[in-house]
């Protein structure tokens, strides 16, 4: 897993590969980049059509590769962090918002409580 910060803050100190792991495996390449809202409005204006700071954005590029890029201005906290970090890798997974989503997301922040 390759990480970047494009910030000046620095990011919280979660085990975001072991959380990587859990959810998406070993296998899957993931590129993690730590942005401000002016980025993040940005990417989310251009790919998404959406006028505002995302809290996260997930890009998956194949099975078993994507881009996960977590705005630093919501995710302060170790515990916003992981709650974004999570939901983020789920969307890369592939899933829709859900019940089914949120139980899963549920599962994984359980084992990785902060």
């Amino acid at each position: 897993m390759d990480s970047r910060n494009f910030t000046k803050k620095t990011p919280p100190k979660i085990p975001y590969e072991k959380i990587k792991n859990a959810v998406l495996g070993e296998a899957y390449d993931l590129s993690l980049a730590f942005i401000g809202s002016t980025r993040s409005r940005r990417l989310n204006r251009e790919r998404r059509g959406k006028d505002k700071a995302a809290n996260v954005l997930s890009f998956p590029y194949s099975k078993k590769d994507g881009e996960l890029l977590l705005d630093l201005n919501f995710a302060k906290t170790k515990e916003r962090a992981l709650v974004l970090f999570i939901h983020g890798l789920f969307h890369l997974k592939g899933m829709d918002h859900s019940s089914k989503m949120e139980k899963r997301e549920m599962r994984i922040r359980n084992m990785f409580r902060i």
